[in-house]
């Protein structure tokens, strides 16, 4: 079995409406986060940069919730701007159904594929994903073995549709 691993190369763009500007793209910047005490409840927002105009924006991350019920080492992170906090927030599918965007992936990966050997065949290769990058298995079949995606669907046995976009780790049978 070959392992390949889609890995995330930098955070993806936010499609996300400007307030200020026509644009339809924000960027996280560095990653910062604002935190703001109200009494005994805080709000935690990812502050987000339009590409076009650089007006700040905020996605909030928690509302109003009491400053027990978070960990102090998560706590601590949103005050430190933790770099993995921030990927963990923009790519929680829950935080971007309530703040209403969605992510452009368009360059922000790469696919770490050994080469494949030139024997025995057929060969069983698994594709794993490090992030929930959605691509469609025959594109990324394609762009791994060097070829055009017509020799991909006369040369590969898969189980799941190969022109869907797809998430989820997945394998494949090259003959």
């Amino acid at each position: 079995m070959l392992p390949w691993v889609v890995r995330r190369t930098r955070l993806p763009l936010l499609v996300l409406r400007c307030v200020a500007c026509p644009s339809g793209r924000a960027t996280v910047g560095d990653g910062r986060f604002r935190v703001n005490a109200n009494g005994k409840l805080l709000d935690v927002w990812l502050l987000v940069n339009c590409v076009a105009c650089d007006r700040t924006g905020k996605l909030t991350v928690h509302d109003r919730v009491p400053v027990r019920s978070l960990d102090a080492g998560l706590l601590a992170g949103y005050s430190g701007n933790s770099p993995s906090l921030v990927a963990r927030a923009l790519l929680d599918p829950a935080a971007a159904r309530r703040n209403r965007y969605s992510l452009d992936w368009d360059g922000c990966w790469e696919l770490v594929a050994p080469p494949v050997p030139e024997s025995p065949w057929p060969v069983r290769i698994t594709v794993a994903f490090d992030d929930p990058v959605p691509l469609r298995p025959e594109g990324l079949i394609s762009l791994g073995l060097g070829v055009g995606r017509d020799e991909v669907a006369r040369r590969i046995k898969i189980d799941i549709p190969p022109n869907r976009r797809t998430r989820q780790d997945f394998s494949f049978l090259l003959m």
